[in-house]
């Protein structure tokens, strides 16, 4: 079994082994800013980190192509924090184990941080490799892209020198990528009472797990489970069939990942216990047959634990579940003008119950349209403020509306078609990338999007494909070499 280092492109993949011991998370990057930073500096580049955090890298141009355009080598530097429940793993001291095997790089239990950690390495292996030829250089490197897009919505102007933005935050080697969705977190807020528990009950917890998970933008239109709505589902038939009282609910922990994970402590009366062990055996096998494809590994599991003091009055408990339960999740609309392409979605990530009596619902919009984006951020405030819930707004960002005229795409389709015999796919996604919020600040910026092959990130099953990279690096350099 190889390991990273001993892959190609060597320098490649030697910065992204050396970004995967330094761990960085979202809103958790000083560590590896100030590494690269460090790094670069060693090898005689201009290096700095700006007013956001954001880490910029300057390479002069080769001799003789000074007069050409600036290109800017953008990344983000935060990754997503997920891992399988049996895996014990803290992303804030312990660094990534990569395995390498069956032509991919994975993870041990845990997200890999390719996304966006391959673009970060390949980015500062351009910068410095002192064999390449090109025009004027940068590197963007931004911070907290995966929970709020900090780094590019603070980004300030007169910053950068480039008029040219290569994003290196796709996911599909062979496809050039020329715009994205926006994006809109809704936050509601419930407030509720505690209600003593009854002597005669006792309090068992309800897991969902077992779900595949997955980016809320590229693989939202799989059709995989969302454990936050499997959950309120049977907690649904649960106060029912046996008036349960719902003690604390929580589920998923990341905006933009599709929650595999749920779980609650509800109270029932003790007479009721096997009988309700028996519902959750057969609630389990309805949902398995339900998802027989596209989660085979489902659960629903129930155990018995301590019997809380207080559980969640009645009232709001109902209210929160029938919010949920009747908020739509997932695709709401599929492009009409794009083959493939979904339009509108909404991913219900997160549902928290805290310690100062309030339940916290979270999700993210996502969509091409504006009209649309707004139009069903108003149904969910209109759902949940008519359950008792407080809704706000936040994290809004923009699209990236396709230029289907750029020279920069033009260049790099010959340039693609010229190495590979084959013509590039051209194409938006709906996952966000940050190249509409920097187009607002550098609107003069010719961009385009493109990476290696990812798969399923935001997600203990990320992995990328080896000779992916290899073609993206090789793509990579002959582009900066070609562009004027």
């Amino acid at each position: 079994m190889k390991k990273v280092t001993e892959l190609m492109p060597r320098e490649l993949w030697g910065i992204f082994d050396s970004l995967t011991q330094i761990p960085r998370p979202s809103k958790h990057e000083d560590a590896v800013a100030n590494y690269i930073v460090d790094f670069a500096k060693k090898h005689e580049l201009e290096a700095f980190r700006d007013k956001a955090g954001n880490v910029i890298i300057r390479k002069p141009a080769s001799e003789g192509m000074e007069d050409r355009r600036g290109i800017i080598l953008q990344g983000h530097l935060d990754m997503v924090p997920q891992k399988n429940k049996d895996k014990k793993h803290d992303f804030i001291t312990d660094p990534i184990t990569t395995i390498v095997e069956n032509g991919i790089v994975r993870a041990d239990g845990t997200t890999l941080g390719a996304d966006d950690g391959i673009g970060v390495a390949a980015a500062l292996a351009v910068m410095t490799d002192k064999s390449l030829v090109h025009g004027p250089l940068e590197a963007l490197l931004t911070i907290d892209e995966e929970t709020g897009m900090t780094g590019a919505n603070k980004l300030e102007p007169n910053m950068l020198d480039g008029q040219i933005l290569l994003n290196l935050d796709s996911e599909e080697e062979g496809e050039i990528c020329i715009g994205c969705a926006g994006g809109l977190d809704v936050n509601a807020k419930f407030h509720y009472t505690p209600v003593e528990t009854a002597e005669e009950d006792i309090a068992l917890e309800v897991v969902i797990g077992g779900l595949r998970g997955g980016h809320s933008g590229i693989d939202i239109n799989m059709g995989r489970a969302n454990a936050n709505k499997l959950l309120v589902r049977f907690l649904k038939f649960a106060a029912a069939n046996y008036e349960a009282m719902l003690a604390k609910i929580n589920g998923g922990n990341m905006r933009n990942a599709i929650p595999r994970e749920a779980s609650a402590v509800l109270t029932i009366d003790s007479e009721d216990r096997e009988d309700f062990l028996e519902a959750i055996e057969e609630f389990e096998e309805m949902l398995r047959t339900e998802y027989a494809d596209a989660e085979p590994d489902l659960s629903l599991t129930c155990r018995e634990v301590e019997r809380p003091a207080t559980v969640i009055d009645e009232m709001t408990a109902d209210d929160v579940i029938n919010a949920v339960q009747g908020c739509i999740n997932g695709v709401i609309r599929m492009s009409t003008s794009v083959n493939d392409l979904v339009e509108t979605s909404l991913n219900l990530a997160i549902i928290n119950t805290n310690d100062d009596n309030t339940i916290d619902v979270s999700f993210l919009l996502r969509s091409h349209v504006e009209s649309a984006k707004d139009d069903i951020a108003s149904s969910v405030e209109s759902i949940f403020r008519l359950a008792g819930a407080e809704v706000e707004f936040s994290g809004a960002y923009p699209g990236w509306r396709p230029n289907a005229d750029s020279e920069v795409l033009k260049t790099a389709s010959l340039v693609y078609q010229r190495l590979f015999d084959k013509e590039p796919v051209i194409r938006a996604i709906h996952a966000g990338l940050e190249c509409g919020i920097m187009g607002g600040v550098y609107p003069k910026w010719d961009m385009i999007s493109f990476g290696p092959t990812i798969r399923h990130p935001h997600s203990p099953d990320e992995n990328v494909d080896i000779a992916s990279v290899e073609r993206f690096w090789t793509f990579l350099t002959e582009l900066i070499r070609v562009v004027k």
